[in-house]
């Protein structure tokens, strides 16, 4: 009864992207000793990265207004795709000296790219951010989704 309740609270609290595939051999003789259970849990769960706005003040701002205005919170990672993503969502847009071009989403989300939110922001800023975020995703694979959490 306790395997069976815990089985059931995973699947409750897991998203519906979740796939939870098992098999269950039981013997008919002694259930609770000799019954065998084989499980095995796939999860596309959504990473979540919780971006400090007090050392990067400016990328914090700018991910909030974009995300307020129906920018989506989260990133799907594709770095094979960032130049082009940057190239789109740059296009047209001036450069400004003593000034970053900062996107929302990022040049490495596949959610990036045309139609892009752009904003002007200090480069130390900037890049500090991209170096950021960079360092904690690096040991995510391409395809993985992250919830930005701006704190």
């Amino acid at each position: 009864m306790r395997l069976a309740f815990c089985l059931l609270l995973l699947c409750r609290t897991k998203p519906l992207t979740t796939t939870i595939v098992f098999s269950l051999t039981l013997p008919l003789e002694d259930f609770k000793e000799k019954a065998l259970l084989t499980w095995e849990l796939t999860s596309a769960d959504t990473v979540k990265l919780e971006f400090p706005s007090a050392k990067y003040p400016e990328t914090a701002q700018h991910i909030k207004q974009a995300i307020a205005t129906g920018k989506s919170s989260v990133c799907t990672i594709d770095r094979d795709g960032a130049n082009h993503n940057r190239d789109l969502s740059l296009k047209g847009v001036p450069t400004k000296k003593g000034k970053d071009r900062d996107e929302w989403p990022m040049a490495m989300c596949a959610e990036g790219g045309e139609g892009a939110d752009i904003k002007y922001i200090s480069p130390k800023d900037n890049r500090g951010a991209g170096s950021l975020v960079g360092h904690k995703l690096e040991e995510y694979k391409d395809g993985t989704k992250v919830e930005f959490i701006i704190k």
